[in-house]
């Protein structure tokens, strides 16, 4: 099997300026890697380019992701949205039917993304950054997270150096597991203050927590915002169908929305941040 999906990664020419068909490339699981498509926007020019990898959450890759790929390639940036879902047949992760994924995967699939940037001329391999939305949010935090890249290296990962300059995580889930450890690269996150699918509180602990020991973190909380904040057209709606481990057995609901006001300050501190630390000086 994965040697079919080398040959689609061979296959898979990269359109300079415009999206690539799905490319695949295989992810960094240690003696089982995984074919994993993606999907990459490449700006005019000869390069070499920063990147930017995107991580989806759990409702996979939407429209918006591809707008954000769209933006960045805008700006100059390469970006390449990994689709992991895909790679496992998952529709609709955020549902209780939907097949538990384990961490290690989701990262695997991080590291190998930077790995077949490495692999492409076209790339500027000092400054590649990440960002992650909702579930993917905590791996693009966990990408910059030390504690995070020693436990991956302990299981044998290569991970290719120097690794990602920095991470944004929007509206992140997980951060529970990062509040007693600490970012070595800069870190950016951004949530609304009600967000009832990932609550704030961790977050604004894990920040506090990273700051003190000196890490470069920063967290913005947009006020009266929910997830799904950034989704352009995304109506103020509760999902009543979707996993919510805040509530009693983790079902469930969430409310999502999008607030433009909102939407337009996270792209300009995100276009800032991955300024200040994706270009070359």
């Amino acid at each position: 099997m994965f040697a079919h999906a080398l040959a689609a990664l061979i296959a898979a020419v990269v359109l300079w300026g415009c999206a690539t068909p799905t490319l695949v490339f295989p992810n960094a699981t240690p003696g089982a890697p995984r074919a994993v498509p993606a999907q990459m926007f490449v700006p005019h020019g000869q390069g070499p380019f920063p990147a930017v990898v995107l991580l989806h959450g759990c409702h996979g890759v939407l429209p918006s992701t591809r707008e954000w790929a769209r933006w960045f390639r805008s700006r100059g940036y390469v970006a390449m949205i990994v689709d992991s879902w895909a790679a496992r047949g998952i529709p609709n992760g955020c549902v209780r039917e939907a097949p538990e994924v384990p961490s290690t995967e989701r990262f695997d699939d991080l590291i190998g993304a930077l790995r077949y940037l490495h692999s492409r001329p076209v790339i500027d391999t000092t400054h590649v950054g990440v960002i992650g939305w909702s579930n993917g949010g905590v791996f693009s935090m966990a990408a910059v997270n030390g504690p995070s890249l020693e436990r991956t290296r302990a299981r044998g990962v290569v991970i290719p150096e120097p690794g990602f300059a920095a991470a944004v995580g929007m509206y992140p889930g997980g951060c529970e597991s990062l509040v007693n450890e600490l970012a070595v690269r800069p870190l950016l996150v951004l949530m609304g203050d009600a967000d009832d699918w990932t609550r704030p509180g961790p977050c604004i602990e894990v920040a506090a927590n990273m700051r003190r020991r000196g890490a470069d973190v920063s967290i913005v909380l947009y006020h009266g915002d929910v997830h799904y904040f950034d989704v352009k057209g995304m109506p103020r709606q509760f999902l009543s169908d979707v996993e919510n481990d805040n509530l009693p057995g983790g079902c469930c609901g969430a409310t999502v929305g999008y607030d433009p006001a909102a939407a337009a300050d996270a792209r300009q501190r995100i276009e800032e941040f991955f300024a200040a630390h994706l270009r070359s000086p």
